[in-house]
């Protein structure tokens, strides 16, 4: 019988040995994360990098960098009762130097996904990691649609760290595969930490932050396109937005969406695209 870790895997990258013993095929490994989750024993975990903040935020008084928190876009309501301004006065409290939203890098992505579709007229998101893995490993032919632009967090990294040479970037986000993601050399160094939202709550409670009541510290600084990037279609939505703003209707391009979420949808969407039965130009895989 396969066990839950197994049956989380979808790319069956998870195999037990005669010794009922559990191993991970690297080859296979797309870093989703399903695995971390689907564990009833917890015996699998992904690397924490919380020390590594904490040195991060000790170390910038000391030598004279400045530490950004990169807050993804499903950070809202992650920890309610507390609002999100509230969640941005915390990391301040923590030391952060300045918060800034990952979804503002999802605008400029979203801006240059557009035109590169538009240039391509066929193109894979490049939002995602895992999805962006799945397809190099699983159907390299086809790994040329994938879009240049980077991810937002690279983005948004790459942003920072031009308005602030002194800067260093943590990115907070609910996904494990952007550990992998941030240590990758195509990444040019834009972030140099990632923690998920289940580190930053211990990161509060150490301090003795009540982040409920704190006074709010709103962030205005992206559109409510790029906000949706957590969203299943949110990508999609925001590259339709972006060619409506530069005047692409319909007529100049007939952008053909195909959100997927999960590793089974973007499978069968890149399976139908790879024998030319895919009725879409843009498939988003998260």
């Amino acid at each position: 019988n396969l066990r839950p870790c197994e049956k989380g895997c979808k790319n069956g990258a998870i195999s037990m040995g005669e010794n009922k013993k559990a191993s991970i095929d690297i080859d296979k490994c797309i870093s989703c994360g399903a695995c971390v989750y689907q564990c009833p024993f917890g015996a699998i975990m992904d690397k924490s990098y919380v020390t590594d903040t904490v040195q991060m935020l000790r170390g910038a008084e000391r030598w004279g960098y400045h530490v950004y928190a990169a807050v993804a876009p499903s950070i809202v309501g992650q920890f309610a009762p507390a609002s999100f301004g509230q969640v941005v006065a915390g990391l301040k409290a923590l030391g952060f130097y300045g918060v800034y939203e990952v979804a503002l890098g999802a605008d400029m992505v979203a801006d240059q996904e557009g035109d590169e579709l538009v240039e391509k007229g066929e193109l894979f998101s490049s939002c995602c990691p895992s999805f962006v893995d799945y397809v190099e490993k699983n159907f390299p032919a086809q790994a040329a649609h994938i879009s240049h632009t980077p991810s937002p967090m690279v983005v948004i990294g790459k942003h920072i760290k031009a308005v602030d040479p002194l800067a260093k970037v943590i990115f907070i986000g609910p996904c494990v595969a952007k550990k992998k993601e941030f240590r990758l050399g195509k990444t040019m160094g834009a972030v140099d930490c990632v923690i998920t939202y289940e580190e930053l709550n211990p990161l509060f409670e150490s301090k003795g932050i009540d982040i409920s009541v704190l006074q709010d510290e709103e962030l205005s600084e992206a559109s409510g396109y790029g906000r949706a990037f957590a969203h299943s279609g949110g990508v999609s939505g925001a590259v339709e937005q972006s060619l409506k703003e530069k005047g692409i209707g319909k007529e100049q391009f007939d952008l053909k969406a195909v959100p997927c979420s999960g590793i089974e949808a973007c499978k069968l969407a890149l399976l139908k695209q790879g024998k030319g039965l895919l009725e879409g130009n843009f498939i988003e895989g998260m």
